[in-house]
């Protein structure tokens, strides 16, 4: 493979210098090999992706590019082209969009000729012709984990193997790489300290896993072993492959039947009938099938005609009377018993025979059994109420004046009781219902004895049959589960366990769930293994109760259940959220330090600690607070409005959770204006300014106006103008407009000299308005010829008359309140008529003294004219409204 793309360029400066100098000497020599086929191999590794560069097939063959017409190269294949790209103009190779899968392009290479992708390129144009064998060789990659040809492996042992006895695992694993990306070895998850795992490897290079015997076995104790096999390859990292490994241990014939009772004494009497029953032997083989099978046989010392008088059946081992006993001959008997099994010696077991001599006969016990029987055995069903007859039994070949007692042995819940009336008629009854999970069997006797003690004794096995009478039962009937949420699906939550003590099909256990069970929750119905198949979210829901339900398979049908409580614990998931996207608050200014601004509600829908809320100003924190526990904003100091109306803060809440989550909320203050200004006069700029005003200036002429301003905002920066008071002039001969604060004159001045008014200022501010009062000065003349005296004038302390009509004038309103104010209306009456008489003596007192000062004042103003009229003329032109500030 050529590792570059790009050769040294001195070496290839050579070359190329030398194909341009025959290039002018001779054209057809230069090329003439070009006519022949050359080869280049690559190698490159499956699975690349695409744009990966192969190699570059013009500068391997040493080509000079700079010839003209410039060489071009071509794929005559489409085939090839699936899987690499050609540069038709450097003749790079890169491979495409798919990529190249070894295993699949190459399904039948061994690995031995190597996996190939061959091309030819064609050099053109025609002058330079020339066919290129490209071979691409495939190396592979460990990009397949190995795989058993099944999901289970059942391998049998025979459990008397012996030690470092070797199994073949015959279905081995396949992996579809080469070499040492193959199957390298096997092991096993758990050996049981049992078993050891060897690998071969067999003449074609294929591994065969062997299962090795490292210890004894035994059936009877453990009769399969489960484990997983392991197949790993030998890639970077290894990949694995799995399989469960089944161990059967076969059973061998390694157990030899054994009697529970090797002696048995029986005792007979000496009259008893053909077919009476004397024992039951019970020998038992730990094996299985044909190696457990038992048969019974009398020995060969055993006399023939002692095996003819007692019949053995070889299955059962119940040994019955089979013919007449000649009690005077033989008075005992003994009975070798062998049990015989598949290749074992077989087990003894000695049954002694006593016989009793009947001298008149002894008396003989006939049963009839009510309850199913079958060779001396009842079956009754639990489920029989108590007293429930189970046999009859009959004393029969008695003397009349023998006396016969007839009791029962033996334990359990039975009586044997005469039978109304009748004599020598007895019926066996249980005295309470009997319970298959209590007990299953009961062995009585029913002993008979006459007055001479004899006694015959018939022998009875009373089995007890099992119903479905038993409901299972959960180990808790209250089963409470915690869970965290946002679990991943199909998470264990717990097993649910229940017993049945019935039998058979009737104890076997269902698991299922009742109808009140969400959908979100499966019970395996063997296992009882309860699982949730999705995420739970404990804001959506945090606790579940339903029931599950234990049914047997008897019938009819019983069943229990049990209230599972599934409680979703918390996760910090959420994080805190504030109600509104944003806050407003609306606060009057002057607002007294650390009052509540607003309250800021936040929530946060997990629980505990992962729900606490803490708050904090981002920023601001200098001039407001907020409280933590209740959200109450507050400012530290009092906020002016006319310093600052508008403030923005953000304000994050953090809650307790780990890693802890947050939110920010951005919080508008906007203070609203109080009337806490009065309005500030700008003009005219003090009291002690004045304007000229000629004396010719005609009524309804505009010859000045008092300009405010009010720092407050709103109806609190209304102004509203009025003239309170004046000095000089006729009452009305000035007028102000409230809105604007324009003076207007509203008659001749035909006084000359200083007019002064004082002009209230006022606000529309709730609940009490703010004003202010300015002097507005008028020197009514045609010139300012003497400022001293005009100084002298304004600085001069005088009483200003009250306006004619005041500023609030028209603001005053008559209501019902003026009516019928004192009670007497009579008496109010001649009050007011004793108030006008001195009303209008006032008046005309006043009114004589005020023509008096007038007379004076206009004296002297015309004394003071003379001096104006000498200044300059130039003065006279001055601007009507010029202000004077001294």
């Amino acid at each position: 493979m050529f590792s570059s793309r790009h050769p040294s360029l001195s070496k290839r400066g050579g070359i190329w210098g030398l194909c341009v100098l025959l290039l002018y000497t001779s054209h057809l020599s230069c090329f003439a090999n070009f006519s022949h086929a050359k080869e280049l191999i690559y190698k490159i590794k499956e699975g690349l992706p695409r744009g990966t560069f192969i190699g570059a097939i013009g500068v391997d063959l040493n080509l000079d590019f700079t010839v003209e017409p410039p060489f071009l190269f071509s794929l005559p294949k489409k085939v090839s082209g699936q899987f690499v790209n050609l540069n038709n103009t450097t003749g790079e190779l890169y491979t495409s969009a798919t990529e190249i899968d070894r295993e699949t392009f190459c399904p039948y290479n061994s690995g031995g000729q190597g996996c190939v992708l061959s091309l030819d390129v064609f050099v053109l144009p025609q002058q330079y012709f020339q066919l290129v064998k490209v071979k691409i060789f495939i190396e592979d990659v460990n990009d397949n984990r190995p795989k058993f040809p099944v999901d289970e492996i059942c391998i049998s042992v025979p459990e008397n193997a012996p030690i470092n006895a070797r199994f073949a695992v015959e279905q081995s694993a396949v992996d579809p790489d080469l070499g040492v990306h193959g199957v390298q070895t096997y092991w096993l998850v758990n050996d049981f300290g049992m078993f050891a795992l060897d690998v071969e490897e067999n003449d074609g290079g294929e591994l065969t896993p062997f299962l090795i015997l490292m210890e004894a076995l035994d059936r009877e104790n453990q009769a399969e072993y489960i484990t997983d096999i392991i197949a790993e390859d030998g890639g970077t990292p290894p990949l694995l492959g799995a399989a469960t490994l089944k161990i059967v241990i076969t059973d061998v014939n390694d157990n030899c039947p054994q009697f529970a009772e090797s002696q048995i004494n029986v005792t007979l009497r000496g009259n008893a009938t053909k077919g009476a029953h004397l024992a039951r032997l019970n020998a038992f083989d730990p094996d299985l099938g044909a190696n457990a099978q038992i048969s019974y046989a009398y020995s060969e010392r055993v006399p023939r005609d002692t095996r003819s008088l007692f019949h053995l059946d070889r299955i059962a081992g119940v040994i019955k009377l089979a013919g007449k006993i000649n009690a005077g001959t033989a008075t005992f008997y003994k009975l070798t018993i062998l049990a015989n099994g598949a290749g074992c010696i077989p087990a003894v077991a000695t049954v002694s025979v006593h016989i009793i001599k009947v001298v008149t006969g002894p008396p003989a016990v006939i049963p009839r059994y009510i309850a199913p029987e079958k060779d001396g055995v009842v079956t009754i069903k639990e489920s029989e109420p108590e007293f429930s007859p189970i046999a009859f039994f009959s004393v029969k070949n008695i003397d009349m004046n023998q006396r016969v007692d007839c009791h029962l042995e033996g334990s359990g819940p039975f009586r044997l009781v005469p039978y109304q009336l009748l004599k020598n008629e007895y019926l066996l009854e249980t005295t309470e219902p009997l319970d298959y999970e209590n007990k299953q069997e009961y062995e009585l006797t029913v002993v008979a004895k006459n007055s001479r003690e004899l006694v015959i004794k018939t022998f009875l096995k009373v089995q007890v049959l099992d119903e479905n009478d038993n409901a299972p039962v959960f180990q808790q009937s209250w089963v409470e589960i915690s869970v965290e949420e946002n679990n991943p699906p199909n998470t264990f939550l717990t097993q649910l366990q229940a017993t049945d003590q019935d039998s058979e099909s009737r104890g076997e256990v269902i698991y299922l769930l009742s109808g009140d069970a969400p959908g979100i929750f499966v019970m395996d119905r063997v296992t009882g293994v309860l699982t949730v198949t999705t995420s739970l979210d404990r804001e959506e829901k945090e606790t579940y109760r339903f029931i599950a339900r234990a049914v047997d398979q008897g019938t009819p049908r019983r069943e229990s259940i049990a209230t599972v409580v599934v409680s979703v614990q918390d996760r910090n998931d959420n994080s805190p959220r504030f109600i509104n996207k944003d806050f407003t608050f609306f606060v009057p200014e002057n607002f007294p330090g650390y009052g509540e601004i607003g309250v800021l509600s936040v929530t946060d829908a997990d629980a505990g600690e992962n729900g606490w809320v803490a708050l904090s100003i981002l920023n601001g924190s200098d001039i407001f607070m907020i409280d933590t526990g209740r959200g109450a904003l507050r400012a530290k100091t009092s906020l002016d409005r006319e310093q600052q109306g508008t403030y923005q803060l953000w304000i994050e809440a953090v809650d307790g959770g780990e890693p802890a989550h947050s939110c920010v909320t951005m919080v508008t203050v906007l203070l609203l204006d109080v009337n806490d200004n009065p309005p500030i006069v700008l003009f005219p700029q003090s009291n002690q300014s004045y304007m000229l005003v000629l004396p010719n200036t005609l009524p309804g002429t505009s010859i000045t106006e008092v300009y405010a301003v009010d720092k407050d905002t709103g109806m609190n920066a209304v102004i509203a103008y009025s003239i309170v008071k004046r000095k000089g002039g006729e009452p009305g001969s000035f007028d102000i407009d409230p809105e604007t604060g324009n003076i207007t004159l509203k008659r001749e001045l035909s006084i000359r000299g200083l007019y002064s008014l004082l002009v209230k200022v006022s606000d529309h501010g709730q609940p009490e308005p703010l004003y202010s009062t300015v002097m507005v000065n008028f020197f009514v003349n045609e010139t300012v010829s003497n400022e001293s005296y005009i100084q002298s004038l304004l600085t001069r302390e005088a009483e200003i008359e009250v306006e004619e009509r005041p500023w609030y004038k028209g603001q005053m309103t008559d209501g019902p309140e003026r009516y019928e104010l004192f009670p007497c209306q009579p008496l109010l009456i001649a009050l007011s008529v004793t108030c006008l008489g001195l009303f209008f003596s006032v008046v005309a007192l006043t009114s004589y003294i005020c023509c008096r000062r007038f007379k004076k004042q206009r004296k002297k103003r015309s004394e003071v004219e003379i001096p104006l009229k000498m200044k300059n003329v130039q003065v006279v032109n001055r601007k009507l409204r010029q202000i004077s500030n001294i």
